[in-house]
């Protein structure tokens, strides 16, 4: 009994200071507020290059050196690899020879025409002979320098797929470029939001884990729907050079569709705890009451969209984790 009532005494001065603690040190606080905003139509997607390319193999053979691995620059016309060729350079030399031969036995052919001893057919046949030789030595040349593998563009070697020793055969892909200068997002956009959409295509770029946001430099509506989804592709541009970007990222699109009012918090006051979502709603004599709320779109400058809970001119703890450890002293 002694217990209980030392207990019941204990809450009932704890429950006393709380509100004291809350008045000594207010917490500092943000506005829910009616506002207006750009309404939008969000759009999970993913970031890609402008400029990409999967160089391949034009030639068989054996992998001899490799001079650049992922995440290194290179420069548009750089070697990046050689392929031992060597089958390749026989033929080039084979077809060097029967090109001289067939030059030297057309020239014979055009001196002995031009003296006509010899029939218009013979030389035609002279001078056929003389072009497939030359466009065979011509096609050898172009093969053996395959065996060089130049970078197609500048940028970044995204992946090296081959190692020094491996054997390459035409159409194996060999390592993978991109520019990091120009990256796009690729969306989708259902074909009941296209109209709004087209209106006035404009976009901003969401990057969730950072909350970071940017204002897309282009818009472009690919001019075809998939005829199973019925969702048209949208190819949505960051501003050149942006800094943090990469290809393969996630990120949210938001399609300008109009202007509306929305009831916005600041995202700093909303606290997660498992499955609740909530915050410190803090009243006139500075007292912090928790409540739950449900939120929806987030916006350009860190609000959330308030759906249920909270009511335009109440004030919320912009440090809720603060407030709570306020609380719990």
């Amino acid at each position: 009994m002694k217990n209980l009532s030392y207990f019941s005494s204990s809450l009932l001065l704890a429950l006393f200071l709380v509100p004291i603690l809350v008045q000594a040190q207010p917490p500092a606080t943000g506005l829910v507020e009616l506002r207006e905003v750009e309404l939008s139509y969000p759009s999970e997607a993913v970031l890609e290059a402008v400029r990409q390319a999967t160089v391949a193999a034009q030639v068989q053979g054996r992998i001899l050196d490799v001079r650049v691995d992922a995440g290194q620059r290179v420069a548009a016309g750089e070697v990046l690899m050689k392929i031992d060729a060597r089958e390749a350079a026989q033929n080039l030399a084979g077809t060097v020879a029967q090109l001289t031969n067939a030059r030297a036995n057309f020239e014979r052919t055009q001196n002995l025409y031009r003296q006509k001893f010899l029939s218009q057919a013979a030389y035609d046949k002279a001078e056929a002979d003389f072009k497939s030789a030359k466009a065979a030595a011509g096609q050898a040349g172009a093969a053996a320098s395959y065996a060089t593998i130049k970078s197609p563009l500048s940028g970044i070697v995204a992946r090296r797929l081959v190692e020094a020793g491996d054997m390459a055969s035409p159409g194996l892909p060999l390592i993978s470029i991109f520019d990091p200068r120009a990256l796009r997002a690729v969306a989708s956009i259902p074909q009941y939001k296209l109209g709004a959409v087209a209106q006035t295509p404009r976009a901003k770029l969401e990057f969730p884990e950072t909350g970071r946001w940017v204002d897309a430099a282009r818009v472009e509506l690919l001019p075809t729907a998939d005829p199973q989804t019925h969702v048209v592709t949208a190819r949505v541009y960051l501003p050149e050079n942006f800094p943090g970007a990469l290809p393969g990222m996630f990120v949210r699109v938001h399609f300008r569709v109009g202007h509306g009012k929305k009831l916005l918090v600041p995202a700093s006051a909303v606290l997660h705890r498992g499955e609740v979502t909530a915050v410190y709603v803090v009243d006139d004599q500075d007292h912090l009451h928790l409540r739950q709320v449900r939120l929806g779109e987030a916006y350009d400058g860190g609000d959330l969209e308030v759906l249920a809970g909270l009511s335009a001119g109440e004030r919320v703890a912009l440090d809720p984790v603060k407030a709570s450890i306020g609380l719990n002293k």
